[in-house]
């Protein structure tokens, strides 16, 4: 969707179709569930699960950072980064109040 359209619709679709759009890519899902799984990481971590070289991890991070999904703290000669619940909360509640308001419809 074009920048122009973008205003056509509420701060809450915008927001979320952005965290859609960071989440609508395998890595970052491979990189969220590595955090969770380690509970926080630094990104040489990252690298070492993933079969992708540092800058691409760094630039998917980047992504998923800028929505707010991931938090990140420098330590060091490195960044922890650690996923933003209550961020994915907001997710959470949204993506269930849209599929609980389609699922409840007759349809076709």
């Amino acid at each position: 969707m074009g920048a122009s359209k973008s205003d056509l619709f509420n701060t809450r679709h915008n927001a979320m179709a952005s965290m859609a759009k960071a989440l609508a890519h395998p890595a970052r899902i491979a990189i969220l569930e590595v955090i969770a799984k380690k509970q926080g990481c630094i990104c040489n971590d990252i690298v070492d699960e993933l079969p992708l070289a540092q800058p691409t991890i760094s630039q998917h991070l980047k992504e998923l950072k800028k929505v707010g999904i991931i938090k990140g703290n420098i330590e060091g000669a490195g960044i922890c980064y650690c996923i933003d619940t209550q961020r994915m909360q907001e997710i959470q509640d949204f993506m269930s109040g849209f599929f609980n308001n389609t699922i409840n419809t007759s349809c076709c």
